[in-house]
């Protein structure tokens, strides 16, 4: 039987799928728990739709999150740190730190968004990466020099 999965399931497939199961599995598991439809004509044609729409939108969020990439490529912050005698710094800048300094710069970003390559324990200039879609990561320059 096939069935369309209105969830991801593990090990069969992902939201949308069109997958051919046993008929008792279909009409024992999957249809009784919602996770799938029967593939009749008239549902395949909903889910096509359903696709479409989502493919509009998902674009649409893309072209949104190129835009504020473009400003946040522009935005370079600075965080003044204390340093030792030999220009060390005592610990490291936290993700704290870089939020709140891009927030200064107009940008409210969640801290699952910032994508950081390495600890940033020096002075310096540093590449930060900010996830604002799937398909885009804007990256900003951050200063970090000494009190």
């Amino acid at each position: 039987m096939e069935v369309i999965l209105c969830q991801d399931v593990t090990s069969l497939g992902k939201a949308g799928e069109v997958v051919k199961v046993k008929d008792g599995f279909a009409r024992n598991y999957l249809m009784p728990r919602q996770t799938a439809v029967a593939a009749t004509k008239e549902n395949l044609k909903n889910i096509a739709k359903l696709k479409a729409k989502q493919a509009v939108a998902y674009e649409a969020k893309r072209k949104e999150a190129e835009v504020v990439a473009a400003k946040i490529a522009k935005v370079s912050c600075t965080i003044t740190v204390e340093v030792n005698d030999h220009e060390k710094l005592y610990g490291a800048v936290s993700e704290a730190d870089i939020l709140r300094s891009l927030e200064s710069e107009g940008f409210k970003v969640e801290r699952h968004d910032l994508v950081i390559e390495k600890p940033v324990e020096e002075l310096g200039i540093f590449e930060i990466g900010v996830k604002l879609h799937p398909d885009v990561t804007a990256k900003f320059r951050l200063w970090v020099t000494k009190k």
